[in-house]
């Protein structure tokens, strides 16, 4: 769970204890400290990661108005205030919530569960800029004779198995490899590879057509077997299918 921290700003030392009293109710919120007015905070800003400000509006040396003027990037701030006059203001400001006193535990609970969950919004964004995943990579290697071989699996045609290896045809040329058809097929995603006979599996973006119990790719003709025809035409062909009946 994340833990806010917070800040509680009012120059009324009852007003401060009472949401101080709040705050300790509530596991997700960490009380870092109290201050009598903004002057205070600006240096534990400096000091301190914090992430929810409480703060009044009336205060003696600066009003919280003035203050969220100010300051630059302030966390995010609920507005604590007798007044009910600045609450249009304050919200120009860009405020979180706007608590009149007295605060009730139950409007308090409500304000500081809207701001965890915009706490958990800001965080989870600025996490998921920082780790760009990985992108899975687009290539592996295949051990031909002494010499390990990049295949891509964009460049990929059509995979043939032999007995004890399989034969990669990709669009820069033959390899083959000492592995079994079935870990291979294991390896591709058969959102783009698709096996078409016991022995062949083709990539489904180079199939150029298909007639009979063949398909053509390039200048390569791969035999379809009966038990995989089916699936085949209705994985590749039919949601790309352009017919009479769609089209009248």
């Amino acid at each position: 769970m994340h833990m806010i921290n917070c800040i509680i700003i009012d120059d009324e030392p009852l007003a401060r204890e009472g949401l101080a009293n709040y705050v300790r109710e509530v596991d997700f919120l960490h009380l870092i400290a109290t201050c009598e007015n903004p002057v205070e905070l600006i240096k534990l800003l400096d000091e301190h990661k914090v992430d929810l400000i409480f703060l009044d509006i009336q205060m003696p040396k600066m009003n919280g108005i003035d203050f969220l003027k100010i300051v630059q990037n302030p966390p995010m701030v609920v507005i604590t205030s007798a007044y009910p006059s600045y609450a249009l203001e304050s919200f120009h400001l860009n405020v979180l919530d706007y608590l009149l006193k007295p605060i009730t535990f139950d409007r308090f609970f409500k304000s500081v569960h809207k701001a965890k969950d915009y706490h958990r919004l800001l965080t989870n964004s600025a996490s998921s800029n920082l780790q760009k995943e990985e992108p899975d990579a687009d290539y592996f290697f295949i051990k031909c004779g002494n010499k390990y071989e990049k295949i891509y699996f964009d460049d990929i045609l059509y995979v043939q198995g032999m007995q004890n290896y399989v034969a990669i045809f990709t669009s820069k040329g033959k390899h083959m490899t000492l592995l079994n058809l079935k870990s291979l097929e294991q390896n591709l995603d058969n959102r783009y590879f698709i096996r078409v006979h016991k022995s062949y599996m083709v990539s489904i973006s180079k199939i150029d057509g298909i007639e009979g119990n063949e398909i053509f790719i390039q200048t390569h003709r791969i035999p379809i077997s009966r038990n995989h025809r089916e699936l085949v035409i209705a994985q590749v062909v039919e949601s790309k299918l352009l017919d009479k009946i769609k089209l009248s």
